[in-house]
């Protein structure tokens, strides 16, 4: 278990559920100290929970540790709330979303400590809070590790680039990580639209505008539109969060601007099915022809924890436009006809496809044969191409 003190230097993590009762605080730390505080009590702190009847948690590597603050043993919905009003502060439209909605979005920084990705929500009548960590510096392509494969959507005109994962999954690096690198080398407009801003991206060899929803625009789909008689090249859209979205950013795509956003889908033939079924039936045929036209990268990445227990490694199945995967998108995935067929005999294009990722990983070592087990696409087969490991006995 992590501490938090009101002065000193928060000691290392301990294993263990319980929280020990030191001597209570005469008044509650103050909100930015105790974020301060969790932060340090542990490296590679990927997000802050507030939860009532819980002591303060942070995630280390997918797993939750209890940080023990006096005063603040388990906390109760006072405090929750309080930390809350403290981390809305005079954000007026974020208050009145909450209130509206049960639930908000916000960015919250601290100088010199950090910034963060917060929501705000209500459950049971009460108010519970997760802020993610956001580094503090835009990350490359050299440190995230991601196929070389995706340095080559820099080239790109125009078109539509997916990046998809649940939530966690190091979609918003990846993304960062390429603008930073069209940033970099292309004397271009470039134009983002998040929910909230994470990574702040100075200006390069390019121009580039960041707009926060709530705060400089109302949503994505009325900025993306504004977008459109701004004269960008690049256009980042946080979320592909609603059919208007996905409808326009379409035909920015089709008018020539390049288009990079995120979905919440776990491999990328179910990325064209969540595209295609937000839209009525009667729209859908029509829908995957242009989807097929424009598409250029869809991305799905997963993070898994390594063997040795020193974090996490991402794992990335690429479905990159080809005249076969356009082909199956336009005309629906069949029987020896599917986007995973593709992506198998697609090596030479630059794809690449979950499982077989996942294989290398177990035969050298990074992940364990039970962790490839869990997070495979299809976990039957892949038992079967690793039936050479004496793991795989074990798993039945």
């Amino acid at each position: 278990m992590s501490s938090v003190q009101q002065a000193p230097v928060p000691s290392e993590p301990v294993n263990g559920n319980s929280v020990a009762s030191p001597t209570p605080a005469a008044a509650p730390i103050a909100t930015s100290a105790l974020i301060a505080g969790m932060l340090k009590s542990a490296k590679t702190v990927s997000d802050l929970i507030f939860s009532p009847g819980r002591p303060p948690q942070i995630e280390v590597t997918g797993r939750l540790l209890a940080v023990k603050v006096p005063g603040l043993e388990m906390l109760t919905p006072a405090d929750t709330q309080r930390i809350a009003n403290d981390l809305i502060g005079q954000n007026k439209i974020a208050a009145q979303t909450l209130k509206d909605e049960g639930a908000a979005d916000l960015s919250y920084s601290i100088p010199g400590v950090g910034r963060f990705r917060t929501n705000i929500f209500r459950q049971r009548g009460t108010h519970a809070i997760v802020m993610r960590v956001i580094a503090g510096k835009v990350p490359t392509f050299e440190e995230l590790r991601v196929p070389e494969e995706l340095r080559k959507i820099v080239e790109l005109k125009n078109g539509i680039v997916l990046v998809t994962g649940p939530t966690g999954s190091g979609k918003s690096s990846t993304l960062a990580a390429v603008i930073d690198l069209i940033n970099s080398t292309k004397a271009e407009h470039i134009i983002t639209i998040e929910d909230p801003i994470e990574f702040v991206h100075p200006h390069k060899m390019a121009t580039i505008h960041q707009r926060e929803l709530h705060m400089d625009t109302f949503s994505f789909a009325s900025a993306l539109r504004a977008a459109l008689r701004q004269a960008p090249k690049v256009i980042l859209v946080g979320e592909m969060r609603d059919r208007d979205t996905i409808e326009i950013a379409l035909t920015a795509a089709e008018t020539g601007h390049l288009v990079l956003s995120t979905l919440h889908t776990i491999d990328a033939a179910k990325t064209v099915e969540r595209i295609v079924g937000t839209f009525p039936l009667s729209e859908q045929e029509a829908i995957r022809v242009r989807v097929a036209a424009t598409f250029r990268y869809f991305v799905a990445q997963r993070l898994l924890p390594k063997k040795d227990g020193g974090g996490r490694v991402a794992v990335h199945e690429i479905l990159k436009a080809t005249l076969r995967t356009r082909q199956y998108i336009e005309q629906g995935e069949k029987e020896g006809k599917t986007l995973l067929d593709a992506m198998r005999d697609g090596d030479q294009d630059g794809m690449q496809h979950f499982d077989g990722e996942l294989e290398k990983l177990v035969r050298s070592g990074i992940i364990d044969f039970h962790t490839a087990m869990q997070y495979a696409t299809n976990a039957g087969n892949l038992r079967l191409i690793l039936a050479d490991l004496p793991e795989s006995s074990e798993f039945e």
